[in-house]
């Protein structure tokens, strides 16, 4: 199939051209034809499939077809997404798609200065893309008229909902009209995202193009086994010794996050944080120089999992597995993108056994290990690892006899404790001489 079969406009098909995109991916395929149609959508895809331009296509197209009476401070379409990041990339797809197009469009999201941003609307602006909790913060000042919206875009919903958005968004739709055409686009059909869309969407289309939870087959997984201790000397073999030029790291924390970009920086491998405590301007400047290949390794948080385009990204790296199986999903979908080939390695620490369980049980998958890992503790990951060997005792007595030993000595400890703190008691109970 190509573009043209998908009766996309003329100034969309040199748009998309120029881009070097012939063919539609599966979710584009099926997505733009029922959107052009006029029909609400539930779909659901991996990342890295074109979602975005699945739904930035059709919608750009129905905008042009359909001729708006409304005054220009009202908007037509919104999109809604869970990240700064993500909004970004929303927006810079609407600006390469609908560059011959007379659209306007504002991307909203927190971390910097609110009066920009209202005063962009004011003007007028016909597509917004926006982060839940700014947009709310706006409309509450009367900052957006929301009343004539004609198309409504939830994009990586699953994520808006993990992420504690819901109540934002239902106070954003209470002035919306019913009869807009409504898109949730998420990375998974979850219970919770089915149980949305029967509220928000009319008699939908559902789209699923890949297996739910499943990875990208394009993406070599791997793990290995180390200690934690030992997980940054590792990292940084495996960047220096493969050469790796281009690797994005999670950690689960955002101290950790900074911790680890200054270890590889002090370890002469240049690098830089990305999380929710960044100010805005400090994680547009962090993206753009490990685009530019300023800086070798962008460390980020799970708030980044989503968010973050990277073209020809080659190595995602879990310095520390996510605590969310769903998660690593998303993580490693960074890589093996628009076509390409990637790999993703995850360092898995003996407490991390469980998460690794975790992730191969939802993806229905056993994660390759590496070679370079010891065989005993590949196991772990089956359940099946041999529990290590007591330490050596100092003395001549066995393990249980050592452990009673230090439990028989916790006791006698209290009982000393107890004993003075009484001593003291019956002190201050005397009566006190009296001083002549």
């Amino acid at each position: 199939m190509t573009f043209e079969q998908l009766n996309l406009s003329a100034p969309l098909l040199k748009a998309v051209k120029e881009e070097g995109y012939e063919a539609p991916t599966p979710i584009q395929a099926q997505a733009i034809p029922a959107i052009l149609q006029g029909r609400d959508v539930l779909a659901a895809a991996q990342t890295g499939t074109g979602k975005t331009a699945g739904f930035t296509l059709p919608l750009l197209q129905r905008l042009s077809e359909n001729k708006s009476n409304t005054k220009k401070y009202k908007i037509r379409a919104l999109v809604l997404t869970p990240t700064r990041e993500l909004a970004a990339q929303v927006a810079e797809s609407v600006k390469t798609y609908g560059k011959y197009l007379p659209f306007s469009h504002r991307v909203i999201f927190g971390g910097v200065g609110i009066n920009p941003q209202l005063a962009d609307l004011r003007r007028g602006v016909d597509i917004v893309i926006a982060t839940p909790g700014r947009l709310l913060d706006i409309m509450r000042q009367g900052g957006i008229d929301l009343s004539a919206l004609e198309i409504l875009v939830l994009d990586e919903a699953d994520r808006m909902l993990d992420m504690g958005f819901i109540n934002d968004i239902k106070a954003l739709m209470k002035p919306m009209p019913k009869s807009r055409q409504t898109l949730l686009f998420s990375a998974t059909f979850s219970k919770e995202i089915k149980k949305l869309a029967a509220t928000l969407l009319h008699d939908p289309v559902t789209i699923e193009v890949a297996r739910e939870n499943s990875t990208v087959d394009r993406i070599v997984q791997q793990v290995h086994f180390v200690p934690k201790s030992g997980k940054r000397a590792l990292l940084t073999h495996l960047i220096s010794s493969n050469n790796w030029e281009k690797v994005l790291v999670f950690t689960r924390t955002k101290h950790g996050a900074n911790r680890l970009s200054k270890q590889l920086e002090e370890a002469g491998i240049r690098a830089a944080a990305i999380h929710g405590n960044k100010s805005q301007g400090a994680r547009t400047k962090a993206l753009a120089q490990f685009k530019s290949g300023e800086i070798r390794v962008l460390v980020a948080t799970d708030i980044a999992a989503r968010g973050l385009d990277i073209d020809q990204l080659p190595h995602v790296v879990n310095y520390e597995l996510p605590n969310v199986p769903e998660d690593y999903v998303h993580r490693i979908g960074r890589t093996g993108r628009a076509g390409a080939s990637g790999e993703a390695v995850s360092l898995v620490s003996e407490d991390e056994m469980e998460y690794l369980r975790g992730i191969e049980k939802l993806t229905g998958e056993k994660i390759p290990v590496s070679p370079e890992s010891d065989a005993p503790a590949a196991t772990a990951s089956t359940g099946s690892a041999k529990k290590p060997a007591p330490k050596e005792s100092r003395s001549d007595t066995s393990p249980k006899q050592g452990r009673r030993r230090r439990q028989k000595s916790k006791e006698e400890l209290a009982a000393e404790v107890g004993s003075k703190i009484l001593e003291k008691l019956e002190k201050m109970d005397k009566p006190k001489k009296k001083r002549r």
